[in-house]
């Protein structure tokens, strides 16, 4: 005969206390003493009960998750958003379904359909370009809605995100100070990486207000470009790098592919020319010369997204726009 199913019930039995107490501690609710959460799931854990989460979302119509998509898993400063977001989150019983769009505003479009058949109790999304398919699916559902890395001109919800074209301005300013004139940027092909093409657009237009000669844009390969694509491009051009005082780059992981690439044709940076960065990713610290770079705040981002749905399921008011502000990170390679 096949043994009875161990309930909450039999777990809370055996603990003393009481089914919603072993519930909360499932859901790391912090009502519950660290030392009783500990005592209910080595219990569960002796008697074989695995916590049913679906039955309770069942229940209590709440699925007890927030939707995420990010460009990509494998980017340092994302990453660091989605840790940010998740520890905080998991603070109060809420865990995360993540979803990476590469970039591609259909694969977007394709991940929030399905995403929102799960039910999420919020979504959030990286930036603020969207297909109008995926605007239209999103403004049918009732749920909250943040965009962040981004403060778009047309937000779907509630928005926690900085300027990209106003960051890069503090690189072209930096420069122009130190008697750079001749700049070429290097980024993605134009298409895929908003951010990315904000970036460029931000820099070019600081470069005509500080009055520096039209930017020459480098071409360094469809999104998201990395170290590899950073010294490829450079590599490309070889020594007619030597014709600019400074390149400006998309991200730190393309600024540190490019340094690598210049000291292997024999050029000196900063005395060359000057490389910066963008993003303030680990690699821009470790590198030798540090990498010139923006702070965006990315971790922060992802804490300031979790105490703003934090209001939003309390039912706070909370601002319609939360604005991170970049800050230069001067460094030696300009």
């Amino acid at each position: 005969m096949a043994s009875a199913r161990i309930t909450m019930r039999d777990v809370a039995e055996a603990v003393g206390v009481s089914p919603m107490t072993v519930s909360r501690a499932f859901k790391d609710d912090k009502s519950v003493s660290k030392e009783t959460r500990d005592r209910i799931r080595q219990e569960a854990r002796r008697l074989g009960y695995v916590y049913d989460s679906m039955a309770t979302a069942f229940r209590t119509q709440k699925s007890g998750f927030v939707a995420v998509t990010l460009p990509s898993i494998n980017n340092a400063n994302f990453a660091d958003t989605y840790r940010g977001l998740s520890v905080a989150l998991k603070s109060v019983g809420t865990q995360l379904l993540l979803g990476a769009t590469n970039y591609r505003v259909e694969k977007e479009e394709e991940l929030v359909h399905q995403l929102l058949t799960r039910n999420p109790e919020a979504l959030v999304m990286t930036g603020g370009h969207h297909s109008q398919a995926t605007r239209d699916l999103i403004k049918a559902r009732d749920l909250p809605v943040i965009e962040m890395w981004d403060l778009p001109a047309e937000p779907l919800g509630h928005v926690v995100g900085f300027s990209n074209s106003e960051a890069m301005a503090l690189i072209i300013e930096h420069l122009a100070k130190t008697g750079r004139r001749k700049l070429a940027f290097i980024g993605a092909s134009e298409g895929a990486d908003s951010r990315g093409a904000e970036r460029r657009l931000g820099a070019q237009a600081a470069a005509r207000r500080l009055g520096l000669p039209e930017m020459v844009v480098l071409d360094a390969g469809p999104a998201p470009v990395s170290m590899r694509h950073g010294a490829a491009r450079i590599e490309a051009l070889g020594t007619e790098v030597g014709k600019f005082d400074a390149l400006v780059c998309v991200s730190d992981p393309v600024a540190f592919g490019a340094l690598s690439a210049c000291r292997r044709l024999g050029l000196s940076v900063p005395n060359d020319l000057a490389i910066t960065g963008f993003g303030q990713f680990e690699v821009s610290q470790v590198s030798e010369p540090r990498i010139t770079t923006v702070d965006v705040g990315a971790r922060r981002i992802g804490e300031e997204v979790a105490a703003m749905l934090d209001k939003l399921f309390a039912g706070s008011a909370v601002p319609d726009r939360v604005e991170i502000a970049p800050k230069l990170v001067p460094g030696g390679t300009s």
